[in-house]
């Protein structure tokens, strides 16, 4: 069994995964003035939750999109399981062959998404991540990461109208019964979802036109089960997709 951490802008997704099976699947929240004494506090406080032996933990893995942070929990696993996380970045094998302008500017958490998604579903595929920003990302049909979009998450598109606008304020995200609504709170979840879902599908209609050819399409993340559901076409929802992809990696590197 390995530790795997994705740490985001807003949240920190941690569990435990092996050849079997993921355990358990927890978000906390990402935190800079946070010591890696109460991260370590945090992580420790989870894997008791879910009854973990810490001592069968061989390893962890962890992807950034926080680079300040980096060593601060990286210390603070060495405090629980004795040894430092394998950190997602140059100098770790992905096996997957990135195609960009600059290829150490991709987020770590993109990598991981797509190596997962290749061997759980195959390519050509595109890998949808739900979080602060909503991502999409396109794996071709030879095998290599070629790029993608990525356009602010919902609860950010909320908050900007909620801080920008006099009359509008956050709202409860749950998906509309109506694409036109009839008060102010349907209205912003239909344009926030429906709206998002409407984003999936009209750029994956596009990609496959750029492309030449159909891509499938799977979503993770903290919002897919609200958002995917909308979308008119079909798009598979993997929660656990990330982990898969750390444990992935992890074994590429023993």
């Amino acid at each position: 069994m390995i530790l795997a951490i994705d740490m985001g802008n807003t949240n920190i997704v941690i569990g435990c995964i092996d050849d079997e099976k993921t355990y358990f699947v927890e978000r906390l929240s990402t935190d800079k003035s946070k010591t890696a004494l109460e991260y370590a506090v945090g992580f420790k406080t989870v894997l008791e939750l879910y009854k973990v032996d810490i001592s069968s933990i061989e390893g962890a893995i962890l992807s950034s999109v926080v680079p300040p942070l980096d060593s601060v929990v990286s210390t603070a696993v060495e405090k629980i399981i004795g040894s430092k996380p394998k950190i997602v970045g140059p100098g770790l094998k992905t096996g997957i062959n990135i195609k960009m302008d600059n290829p150490k500017t991709v987020g770590s958490d993109l990598i991981v998404d797509a190596v997962a998604a290749m061997v759980e579903y195959g390519y050509p595929i595109c890998v949808i991540d739900m979080g602060t920003a909503t991502t999409m990302s396109v794996v071709d049909k030879s095998g290599s990461y070629i790029g993608g979009i990525i356009t602010p998450g919902v609860r950010v598109s909320m908050e900007a109208l909620a801080n920008n606008a006099a009359q509008l304020y956050k709202v409860s995200l749950t998906a509309p019964k109506k694409n036109i609504g009839k008060n102010t709170v349907d209205c912003m979840n239909s344009g926030l979802l429906t709206g998002a879902a409407c984003i999936l599908d009209g750029m994956l209609e596009r990609m496959e036109e750029e492309l030449g050819y159909s891509l499938p399409a799977v979503a993770t993340g903290g919002l897919a089960k609200t958002v995917i559901p909308l979308c008119k076409r079909p798009i598979r929802i993997d929660d656990d997709l990330l982990l898969k992809g750390l444990k992935i990696i992890y074994d590429r590197n023993r």
